[in-house]
C-alpha cells in the first residue's frame, strides 16, 4: 500500500511518470523505499533545499501508521 501511494505521489511530480518506480526493501531498521525517476526528474521530486523529498517522507510516515519506514530517492546516474 505505502509503495502504491508513493508512487502516485511522485507520478504527479514529475514529467516522466513512465520512469517512476518505487521499490520496497526490509532492513533491520524497517522498511526502505527507494524511489528511482529519470534523470531529469531527479531535482523535481528533491525539489528546492530538499522540501519536496521531505514531504513526500512526511507523508509515508503519517500513511505508515506508527511502522518505520525510510523513503530513499536514488540517483540513477550513479553506478550502484
Amino acid at each position: 500500500m505505502l509503495e502504491e501511494a508513493l508512487e502516485h505521489l511522485v507520478k504527479g511530480i514529475v514529467d516522466h511518470d513512465g520512469d517512476v518506480s518505487v521499490r520496497t526493501r526490509s532492513a533491520r531498521q524497517g522498511d526502505i523505499l527507494e524511489v528511482r525517476v529519470h534523470p531529469e526528474d531527479l531535482g523535481r521530486v528533491i525539489g528546492r533545499r530538499g522540501r519536496t523529498a521531505s514531504a513526500l517522507r512526511t507523508v509515508v510516515g503519517a500513511l505508515a501508521g506508527g511502522q518505520k519506514v525510510r523513503v530513499d530517492i536514488v540517483d540513477t546516474d550513479r553506478p550502484r
